[in-house]
């Protein structure tokens, strides 16, 4: 399939042909929700924690006799059934990390790749450099494209006047080609790619 390239200006700068094996796909919301669950479970730090038993500061001697108060047999008041016991089966420190494969992982790659297509809210920008780090004229530059939430995909190395202008521009996320991924790809509303980003990933799937 081929798409128009434009500059940030909005003018047309030609097209581009993009290759079906990663474009063209059927999208598979199942596919997606796997590499999304499994990035998100990646990112998660993991350090709730709560006191068990164990861990508590209250005394360790039996609360009363065993018999002949006609109450129940306790032993500790660290128990988790009393006011400031420890807690039972609480979430201990861990990672959330699962295992998916890599085949899995780059067929969500360009699954999400294939629904942006499909939506019709993939844009191709033939070089993603601006000429100076101002975020006013930058954020006007978006406005004519009519982009309001989007990720821009770069090459292997991003423009740093480019970068930094985009940075304080909410709904807006910049990453070089290397960290493409299917979140940030889902969360956005358009996807914006340099045609660096597209000889990158013809290159990487092919």
């Amino acid at each position: 399939m081929e798409l128009n390239v434009k500059t940030l200006e909005g003018k047309d700068a030609g097209k581009v042909s993009l290759s079906d094996a990663i474009f063209g796909l059927e999208p598979r919301e199942d596919i997606l929700a796997r590499v999304i669950r499994w990035q998100l479970a990646k990112k998660q730090q993991g350090t709730h924690k709560a006191k068990g038993r164990a861990e508590v500061s209250r005394t360790g001697a039996k609360m009363y006799k065993q018999k002949g108060t006609g109450r129940a047999r306790h032993h500790s008041a660290r128990a988790p059934q009393f006011r400031g016991g420890g807690k039972a089966h609480g979430p201990v420190v861990r990672s959330h990390e699962h295992d998916l494969p890599k085949k899995v992982r780059a067929l969500g790659l360009r699954h999400a790749l294939s629904a942006k297509i499909k939506a019709d809210d993939v844009i191709v920008i033939d070089n993603l450099v601006a000429t100076e780090a101002k975020t006013k004229a930058l954020a006007s530059a978006f406005e004519t494209l009519g982009l309001t939430n989007a990720l821009f995909i770069g090459g292997a190395e991003l423009d740093g006047n480019f970068k930094l202008a985009a940075q304080n521009i909410p709904n807006i996320d910049v990453l070089p080609i290397q960290g493409i991924n299917v979140y940030d790809i889902v969360r956005r509303g358009k996807l914006v790619l340099s045609k660096a980003a597209v000889e990158a990933l013809e290159e990487r799937f092919k």
